[in-house]
């Protein structure tokens, strides 16, 4: 009953929590669950519409686009957690360490993320990606690179607001090492702003990968991506509508998700402060 009414009281959150819990399920069961192999073509049965042996019909070479859908959204989400895990990896340090020390090196550091944050995410990327290589790992690496100014923003503002607090001065007081008292006494008490933070960009960082991969620079094919479906249907999105409407209505649902659950998310520990 509890839950219950958590959930109805906040229904950004009820709503954005239904949606991932169905999108990483299904993601996750993608490849059981689907009725064909995401890269069986079938050339006769090319760009049709919903039928019973294919439920949301056919691509350009005749492929399953239930299939398609499902194993996409799983790359997808591996591409989009992975990222922002990678840029929590860098910001994190990064915010802990210049909010703690503050002075010259607080100066120094954050200057330098400011003249990256100066540079839109999707450019920031697309400069990375060009300069190694077009790849799913290395979407990866750059959306996680791109990420990390803003999160080591983030970080840092947390540490500043936490840097003066009675726990922190009485660890200094015993005697406690700089790392302990960052990693110990202040990361556990900055946790949900970080949380809130992470869950966001997520979704973002599902967009710029589809980004890529629609600019031919993230996910490459056979692999099955949403962003790669896009661009490949465009061609023919006169003759079906199908191949477009699929990959796209999912990456929408599932990006409105996340920006759902982390508001809401937002929304239930601002309440709690």
């Amino acid at each position: 009953m509890k839950i219950y009414r958590f959930f109805t009281q906040n229904m950004a959150l009820a709503i954005g929590s239904s949606i991932l819990a169905f999108a990483i399920l299904v993601s996750a069961l993608g490849p059981f669950i689907s009725p064909q192999a995401a890269t069986e073509q079938h050339i006769l049965d090319r760009l049709q519409g919903p039928s019973a042996k294919y439920f949301l019909g056919t691509d350009q070479y005749g492929r399953d686009l239930l299939s398609r859908t499902l194993l996409g959204g799983r790359t997808s989400l591996i591409l989009g957690v992975g990222a922002v895990a990678l840029g929590l990896f860098l910001g994190i340090p990064i915010g802990l360490l210049t909010g703690y020390f503050k002075g010259k090196t607080d100066e120094i550091v954050m200057r330098f993320m400011d003249t990256l944050l100066s540079f839109p995410s999707l450019l920031m990327a697309l400069l990375i990606i060009t300069a190694l290589g077009a790849s799913m790992s290395h979407a990866m690496l750059a959306i996680g690179i791109a990420n990390c100014p803003g999160i080591s923003r983030i970080v840092r503002s947390a540490t500043l607001s936490v840097r003066t607090e009675e726990f922190v001065l009485a660890a200094e007081a015993r005697g406690e090492s700089h790392f302990y008292i960052m990693f110990w006494e202040i990361f556990p008490n900055i946790l949900p702003p970080i949380i809130i933070e992470a869950t966001i960009r997520i979704g973002f960082a599902i967009l710029i990968g589809a980004s890529l991969s629609f600019l031919g620079l993230g996910v490459q094919p056979p692999l099955a991506d949403w962003g790669l479906m896009i661009r490949d249907s465009r061609e023919y999105l006169f003759l079906s509508s199908w191949p477009l409407l699929c990959p796209g209505v999912a990456l929408g649902i599932t990006i409105i998700g996340f920006n759902l659950f982390g508001d809401g998310l937002r929304d239930v520990i601002g309440g709690t402060e």
